[in-house]
């Protein structure tokens, strides 16, 4: 089985590339996409919320209960 295989990878490399390439071009797509969806996450939407949550949490009125 392995020498069928290394025989495919020696005599077709453009077939070889096809049916093992396309999988693995993929798989390495969708683990820049999640770097990059994981970037924008933490560089871009977390300090946002930050912000957003200390100014409200800032000037908000009527912290203190009265008693």
């Amino acid at each position: 089985m392995i020498t069928a295989l290394l025989r495919l990878f020696a005599l077709r490399p453009l077939l070889t590339l096809a049916i093992f390439g396309f999988p693995l071009i993929l798989l390495v797509a969708i683990g820049l996409f999640t770097i990059l969806a994981l970037k924008l996450l933490v560089f871009v939407v977390l300090p946002i919320v930050a912000v957003v949550w200390l100014y409200k949490r800032m000037t908000r009125s009527g912290d203190f209960p009265t008693s």
